[in-house]
């Protein structure tokens, strides 16, 4: 009898260790969702053609996973083209905005109306100009992940706390040095926030850009699909998208970590809640 009760008492205490980690808690809800997806068909009686089940996608995210994992890599290479431009660009635009504000009262007014036009709207006028390569990819997930950036980056640099820019000017840092030791420290997770919300954009962006004159990706795959009537291959294909934009977020998520563990988002919970 001891021994039965030491035994339930160790299952419960792995069960509640593994509820309490970071990693498991989405499994779980996933695994919710699937069961009440799951249920929701079969009990409405749902025809495929209007919703599959998960089990279907599940077999044709196996039946095509060759083609699909073919179909992500031009994909992956808009997204991540996307992506590094958006870095590149507006994170020294966001700077110098942040430090006039004249630059601020010209460029802010354009920025806002450029993420105003739609997409897919301007994407086909990428196809005609740089045709039908991976630059209008780029491109369209460019303009989708620049914005995030340029405005998180910009109100990073705003908050930087102005009493240690007096101080270091006190002890006569340069500009160059203050700006390394103070600023752009403590302008990071500013400027880590915008890079994940343009990361997850700059997926979307590939996508727009495949849908208006592709003939790979999984934009195209998402089209072919949808011709065919074929919703289990275009859940599929949805699936690995979202795959696709996790893993991006969560490898960007691990090098701010890395560059910033002194972040007060990184430090345990001090009330030792979960």
């Amino acid at each position: 009898m001891t021994d039965t009760l030491l035994v339930q008492s160790t299952r419960a205490n792995v069960l509640s260790k593994l509820m309490s980690m970071d990693a498991i808690r989405p499994l779980i809800l996933v695994a919710v969702i699937l069961v009440g997806w799951d249920l929701a068909v079969r009990l409405l009686r749902i025809p495929p053609y209007l919703i599959p089940a998960p089990t279907l996608v599940i077999e044709q995210v196996i039946a095509q996973w060759p083609m699909l994992l073919r179909e992500t890599m031009p994909t992956l290479y808009a997204t991540l083209g996307g992506f590094a431009l958006s870095a590149l660009v507006g994170i020294p635009l966001a700077m110098l905005i942040a430090s006039s504000k004249t630059v601020e009262s010209y460029l802010y007014p354009l920025l806002v109306f450029s993420q105003s036009v739609p997409k897919i709207a301007v994407a086909p006028l990428f196809v005609v100009w740089f045709g039908f390569g991976v630059l209008p990819k780029i491109i369209s997930a460019f303009l989708l992940g620049v914005f995030p950036v340029v405005v998180s980056t910009v109100l990073a640099f705003k908050s930087v706390d102005k009493e240690m820019i007096d101080l270091a000017r006190s002890m006569r840092a340069g500009g160059l040095r203050t700006f390394i030791r103070i600023r752009l420290p403590h302008a990071l997770p500013g400027i880590f926030s915008g890079l994940k919300v343009a990361i997850t954009l700059a997926v979307v962006g590939a996508v727009v850009g495949e849908f208006v004159g592709s003939n790979s990706g999984i934009g195209y795959v998402l089209q072919v699909a949808n011709g065919n009537f074929d919703l289990p291959l275009m859940f599929a294909a949805l699936f690995v998208l979202s795959m696709m934009g996790v893993i991006l977020f969560m490898a960007l998520d691990a090098i701010e970590h890395f560059l910033i563990p002194w972040h007060a988002s990184r430090r345990p919970d001090i009330n030792g809640g979960p």
